[in-house]
């Protein structure tokens, strides 16, 4: 069995999304952001990054969001999470994913999580007052270069669509208007739709 360690609000959602999509035996464990069970030394064993998602597996412990999807996508094939037999297209598909892991993501943490990149104050502050913009930025591009449509990447769903679903959830609180970004808009309320997304919250 997979043991998925996640944490409310995080993007371990989209790691659970897709083991839901894909059929997967798998259990979840809450990690506690709130009491810093994150930093105890029982989880460190398990992430020494301190951060989640982590996940378990036969062979051992993978992390990073980008890792855990292409890894479920080529354990079970069947589920058709990725075009894992056209070498180009599944390039393609990492490259969506690492894009919101390396830019949207990086740029919204600027917002709670300055002081990785700062010690001074009034430059975390900047960093966070920027966020609306740089956030924004990375959303544009999104939309209107990366976003193929009908899905992520084009009429297939993927493991990129849980993925963006995800970090879109974050758009208000990032001071951005989902209206902005139609196409984004209508795959996040499409997404709702589907009992894997409701199943990894809890819904159903």
């Amino acid at each position: 069995m997979i043991t998925l360690y996640t944490a409310p609000g995080t993007c371990a959602l989209a790691s659970q999304i897709a083991l839901e999509d894909a059929g997967a035996v798998y259990k979840t464990i809450a990690v506690d952001f709130k009491t810093g069970q994150q930093r105890s030394p029982e989880y460190l064993k398990i992430n020494p990054k301190g951060r989640v998602p982590a996940m378990i597996v036969e062979r051992g412990i993978l992390t990073e969001t980008p890792a855990l999807l292409a890894y479920i996508a080529q354990t079970y094939p069947t589920a058709a999470l990725a075009p894992l037999h056209d070498p180009f297209a599944f390039a393609r598909v990492q490259e969506f994913n690492q894009y919101l892991c390396t830019n949207l993501h990086i740029a919204h943490a600027h917002r709670m999580r300055g002081h990785r990149w700062a010690d001074d104050e009034a430059t975390i502050e900047g960093m966070r007052r920027a966020v609306p913009r740089t956030v924004g930025e990375c959303w544009e591009t999104i939309e209107n270069d990366l976003f193929v449509g009908p899905w992520a990447m084009g009429a297939d769903y993927t493991i990129c669509d849980p993925y963006l679903f995800t970090l879109a959830q974050w758009m208000e609180a990032d001071g951005i208007d989902p209206a902005r970004f139609p196409a984004i808009a209508d795959h996040r309320k499409r997404m709702m739709e589907r009992r894997s997304v409701r199943a990894a919250l809890g819904l159903i």
